[in-house]
């Protein structure tokens, strides 16, 4: 006489529900049953869960494992396949945990790759340079962040530069004009103006095109910066 149902999921550290399934599914067949109607389990079936439960615990869907027939006794190719599976997502949960570290350490924000976002957090810049950082994110190639990046990696604070984040909108014409000429004098506007790729090199790789990167910049700067600072950006390249 062998085991009940119950018995047989006791062994194997299962439920009866478990059982159950693997029958339902088409995993384990069905054992004879003894005179008084219950399933009567052997070693054989013991074995079987067993089996399962460690596939399964090793990331074999059970899917998988009924494809695998009678091969599932040692399923090598399977099992090479999850391994590299595994080894991917290792790999990726490592760049992960390197690009939480990074936000974690510069307080940086989350809609930035790590490393950009970080540079904008040493920066300290405004809400509207850092909201542009966003939109170039997603339209340059990965040189020109870079580039970006670095360069806001020198930035130095100046006056002029904090006082164009704060220049209202109805600034008069003169105030816009001195402001424009300051700007351009500011040792952190020369420095990056200096350093700082023309948009044709910065575009160069960008994965949707210069144009749309163009387009969407352009955009973005209107959209984030009021009429005089406009103005102002305007007067500083002419």
């Amino acid at each position: 006489m062998g085991w009940s149902t119950r018995q047989l999921a006791e062994l194997a550290g299962t439920t009866l529900r478990t059982v159950r399934h693997y029958h339902e599914i088409g995993l384990m067949a069905e054992p004879e049953r003894r005179a008084n109607g219950y399933k009567d389990y052997g070693v054989p079936h013991l074995v079987r869960v067993l089996r399962i439960k460690r596939l399964t615990a090793l990331g074999l869907s059970l899917t998988r494992i009924a494809e695998l027939g009678d091969a599932d006794e040692h399923p090598e190719e399977a099992l090479r396949k999850l391994d590299g599976e595994l080894a991917a997502s290792i790999e990726r949960q490592q760049q992960l945990r390197t690009e939480l570290d990074l936000i974690l350490r510069h307080s940086a924000p989350t809609e930035l790759p790590a490393e950009l976002g970080g540079a904008v957090a040493a920066a300290n810049v405004s809400a509207a340079d850092r909201a542009l950082t966003v939109v170039m994110s997603q339209v340059l190639g990965k040189s020109a962040l870079d580039t970006y990046a670095a360069t806001l990696r020198n930035y130095e604070v100046d006056p002029a530069l904090a006082e164009f984040d704060a220049l209202p909108a109805e600034a008069d014409e003169a105030t816009r004009q001195d402001l424009a000429e300051r700007m351009l004098q500011a040792p952190a506007v020369r420095k990056m103006l200096a350093e700082f790729p023309s948009f044709e090199d910065l575009s160069a790789d960008a994965p949707h095109g210069a144009d749309f990167a163009r387009r969407a910049i352009v955009l973005a700067v209107v959209d984030l910066y009021n009429p005089a600072q406009l103005d102002v950006l305007v007067r500083m390249n002419c």
